[in-house]
């Protein structure tokens, strides 16, 4: 049987990155095998550590390097780039080579409140300005455009009347951690069935 090998890109705490390392810890199919880091500060970066999970450590410029991401996902035969608050714009040439391949998940219901410069609070302080009543998480895969890939799926959180930046992250943060891994085992198995 198959075994898919997944790396996770990462730019801040790495919060959902260790949420889907113990997601997948155990799984017959699906294996984290690499987190890659523009963040040398990162949490995560310590938590791999102690669990025997492969990191890489990049500047902005390696990040933006094709040539560079390419190589390192060879030496770790890696079928799958998995997206988890990475902040820096990937190369084409790497999304050419994973066509397909690259999952992200961004905090709102996309096409609303995406695109260039949106991303972490600013996203949240946008939906909160907006006036609405709902938000959510949108899981996508990655094309040239930011945040136009194809969406895979979405979840959605009601807002209430008094939600806050505070309120809104945690239940973001939430739908996030429940729905990753799930939507990434469906498409990755059902693609390869």
């Amino acid at each position: 049987m198959q075994i898919f090998k997944l790396a996770i890109f990462i730019s801040g705490k790495g919060t959902n990155a260790i949420k889907l390392i113990d997601f997948f810890d155990g799984h017959p199919n699906i294996t984290i095998n690499l987190v890659v880091s523009n963040n040398p500060t990162s949490p995560c970066l310590t938590f791999c550590q102690k669990n025997g999970i492969d990191t890489v450590v990049c500047d902005n410029f390696q990040a933006s390097d094709p040539n560079f991401l390419l190589e390192i996902c060879k030496k770790y035969h890696v079928d799958f780039i998995v997206l988890a608050g990475y902040l820096r714009k990937i190369p084409v040439a790497l999304i050419d080579c994973y066509s397909d391949k690259i999952f992200n998940i961004h905090p709102s219901l996309l096409p609303s409140f995406g695109g260039i410069g949106m991303y972490g609070d600013r996203v949240h302080h946008a939906v909160l300005q907006s006036g609405g009543t709902k938000s959510g998480i949108t899981i996508h895969l990655v094309n040239e455009e930011y945040d136009r890939g194809r969406i895979l799926a979405q979840f959605e959180c009601i807002l209430n009347e008094n939600e806050n930046l505070e309120s809104l992250k945690e239940k973001i943060s939430k739908l996030e951690h429940e729905n990753y891994g799930g939507v990434i085992t469906k498409f990755i198995l059902g693609t390869h069935e």
